[in-house]
This record gives C-alpha cells, structure tokens and sequence, in this order.
C-alpha cells in the first residue's frame, strides 16, 4: 500500500508507522487519519509483526493536532456527520491485540496528545511538550482527551490542561502518570528498542489477553472488571504458549513463544 501523509516500515517483526508532514508540524487532516488506521489495520492483519510504533517525522513533532485550516468551514451537523460510524485512530489503537507504542519526539498536542494517550505504552523525548489546546481555537477536545487524559493525570489536572489549554513538560507528564518513560532525545529511539526486546520475547498470544483485561478496567465496574480477568485467566490455561511458558520456567531455559 503507497501512502501519502505517512511513512510505513515493517523491520524485525515491528511496524513503524511515522506521521510525515514534519513541515505541518505533523498536523492531522483527513487523510493523515485515514491513512493512519489503514497502516494500523496493515500492521494488525500481519502475522509477522509483534509490535507497532507510532512517531511522526522530524525531531519538532510527534503531532502538533488536527489541521487547523479546515476549521472555518466546519458546521455542527458536518462534523456529526464526519464522526457518526468512523473508526477513529484512538478506537483502532484499543481494538488491535498487539501493543502499540508512542515514540514521542516532539510536540504532542491536542489530536496529538489524544493519539499517543491512545497508545499502549508512551516513551517521550526530554524534549516533548505535551498539551491539549483545543480551547485557543475556540473548541473541547474531540479524540478522547475528555475522557483519557483524567484517567491517567486526575480531574482536576485534566481540568486545568483543557481549559487553560498550557502546555506540560515530559518530566511533568511523566511524574503525572501520562507517560511511561522520559529518556533524552538522542536516546529514544534506543530507548524505544529495549522495550520493544522486552515485548517481542513475551507470547503475542497471552499480550493480547493482557491488553483487553486492562482495557476493560477502565470500562466496566471492579467486579464485572475481576470477572472478566478471571474469564482471561483461564483462557491463557488454553494456549500452547501458557504451557511453553511454564515448561521453560521449571527448566530454567528461555521460551520459544509460537503465538498461540
């Protein structure tokens, strides 16, 4: 598949998918979104790819938010009708059974800050700002950043960063609970490649168990939560690589993880 707006690269079993308009700051139009999820789906539906990462191009970015420029001309009714029954990036990043990290290099704001929320894990530059500035051009969030950024810093945090629309640091999101790790600039991508080692000798088929139980933490009460991971719990019992794992653990060897 040829894209446009991104870079797409499969290399030892990860997927690179880079936002390429480092001139735009790596700003979100339409097609940067289409073509996200398209990547996305490419990387979900492919067997040989453990891991994803998502960046964007440049050492500015990672994404400085929605393009501004088709604002003027939206209505109420245009953007309904725009949003009504649309796989957006942030739903797609959820459903995919595979982890996907954020390599954030640079400014994450608004659909910015909303799309690596989206992501599993968040590894950020010293040099990161994150933000959700909707409100200086005159609108809310509309990626989730209503809705995820006070699950992971607070309400009254969340509140603060929406309505003054300021910006944060990554020590600050980091010390906040946003992000996972901040490393120095010309360190992250190492960085990023010592966790996806990590993910890539775990069994894809257990991660992928692993992601929907704490997904639904987030989505249903603690006890339909525990009874969910119980349900998980047992299924794992199902698995080639449940049993590999526990062989090569009582014969002190590392597993061989077949997926399944």
């Amino acid at each position: 598949m040829t894209f446009e707006t991104i870079i797409y690269e499969k290399k030892d079993n990860v997927a690179w998918i880079t936002l390429n308009r480092p001139d735009k700051l790596n700003a979100q139009n339409d097609t940067v979104r289409a073509e996200v999820i398209a990547a996305l789906e490419q990387a979900n539906s492919d067997d040989e790819v453990k891991v994803i990462v998502l960046t964007g191009a440049g050492d500015r970015a990672f994404s400085a938010g929605a393009d501004i420029s088709q604002f003027p001309q939206w209505q109420p009714l245009n953007v309904l009708q725009r949003s009504k029954g649309a796989r957006r990036p942030y739903t797609v990043i959820r459903e995919i059974p595979k982890p996907v990290i954020a390599m954030v290099n640079g400014l994450a704001l608004g659909g910015g800050c909303e799309l690596a929320m989206a992501c599993d894990i968040i590894i950020a530059s010293d040099k990161a700002r994150f933000g959700q500035p909707e409100i200086n051009v005159g609108v809310i969030p509309g990626g989730g950043g209503t809705q995820i950024l006070p699950r992971l810093v607070g309400e009254k945090k969340a509140k603060e960063m929406v309505f003054t629309g300021d910006f944060i640091s990554a020590e600050e999101a980091w010390r906040l609970g946003m992000i996972n790790k901040v490393v120095p600039a010309d360190k992250l991508r190492e960085a990023v490649e010592e966790v996806i080692a990590k993910l890539k000798s775990k069994s894809p088929a257990i991660l992928k168990l692993a992601k929907i139980a704490v997904n639904k933490s987030l989505e249903t009460p603690l006890s339909v939560g525990m009874e969910i991971e119980n349900e998980l719990f047992a299924m794992c019992f199902g698995t080639q690589d449940q049993k590999e794992g526990a062989r090569a653990f009582l014969e002190k060897r590392l597993p061989e993880y077949k997926g399944m």
